[in-house]
């Protein structure tokens, strides 16, 4: 995911986090990252899960509509340039810059990611390419790990991030999103807060009836695209290999290895004798 810090004020009108995610084309990102294997995210759950709705649609790759929003929003190209007919790559071609303004300010930011983890920062060049097509400047930094979280996501000192989550089948994600949990040290490290929100993670971890859960979870996607305090970019494929004679592998969203102990070898493939 591509995440906000929700102090900046560049990304406190939810119409500006909307547009970047409407200026994102994930397949592409997928096609490029990860070679394929993998699919578009459109929300914190993973899919084939029971917490996951199928219902709440990823933001489709729209760079008019970014470029309507961030308009709304009051980011709009230099008074100068306004007054040019072009405004992608075309005007990029006769030296011309299409980067938006709001109150005299251009709009740009840095992404930052950890070091040494290729897939973060391929994503994060391609990030800086489509945002450049709708006017955004973008800087991409990697820091190493330790110091990318003690002297930036525990101080809040970043404006835009990207990371991901490896979640629990537990679709419990209190941690992540509820607004007390925003202290140094805890996951809300955007500072995401949202009353509503906050409401439906309680209603989801203090109930057993999984049908009230399954509610709670469906509305707390749709409540997480309308803010869009992440761009949910994509999830990965896993690809563990195993030899072909081992049968009784039956792939599950816990992965392959959940029901390990039910993995047979038919005696006829069988290699390998036990010595008594």
């Amino acid at each position: 995911y591509l995440g906000f810090n929700l102090l900046d004020p560049k990304f406190r009108d939810k119409r500006v986090r909307q547009a970047i995610s409407y200026a994102l084309n994930k397949e592409e990102i997928i096609k490029g990252v990860l070679l394929g294997l993998g699919q578009v995210a459109s929300g914190p759950f993973k899919p084939g899960t029971w917490a996951h709705s199928d219902k709440v649609k990823p933001y489709p790759f729209d760079q008019a509509k970014a470029i309507a929003l961030l308009a709304e929003a009051g980011w709009r190209p230099a008074a100068s340039q306004a007054e040019d007919s072009c405004f992608f790559s075309a005007c990029d071609k006769k030296g011309k810059d299409n980067t938006l303004y709001k109150d005299g300010q251009p709009f740009e930011f840095t992404i930052l990611t950890n070091q040494g983890n290729k897939q973060r920062e391929m994503t994060a060049l391609i990030i800086q390419q489509r945002l450049k097509d709708i006017g955004v400047k973008v800087k991409v930094r990697t820091v190493e790990w330790a110091a990318f979280l003690k002297e930036f996501i525990d101080k809040k000192s970043f404006e835009a991030i990207i990371l991901g989550w490896s979640l629990s089948l537990d679709p419990d994600q209190y941690d992540i999103w509820h607004s007390s949990k925003t202290r140094p040290g805890e996951l809300n490290f955007i500072s995401y807060n949202n009353p509503e929100v906050d409401r439906l993670l309680n209603e989801g971890r203090y109930t057993f009836d999984q049908n009230k859960r399954k509610k709670a979870y469906e509305r707390l996607q749709e409540a997480l695209r309308e803010d869009a305090p992440y761009v949910f970019l994509y999830v990965p494929d896993a690809l563990p290999v195993v030899a072909s004679r081992f049968h009784g592998i039956k792939p599950a969203p816990a992965g392959i290895g959940y029901n390990f102990i039910k993995w047979y070898v038919p005696k006829h493939l069988q290699k390998y004798k036990i010595m008594q």
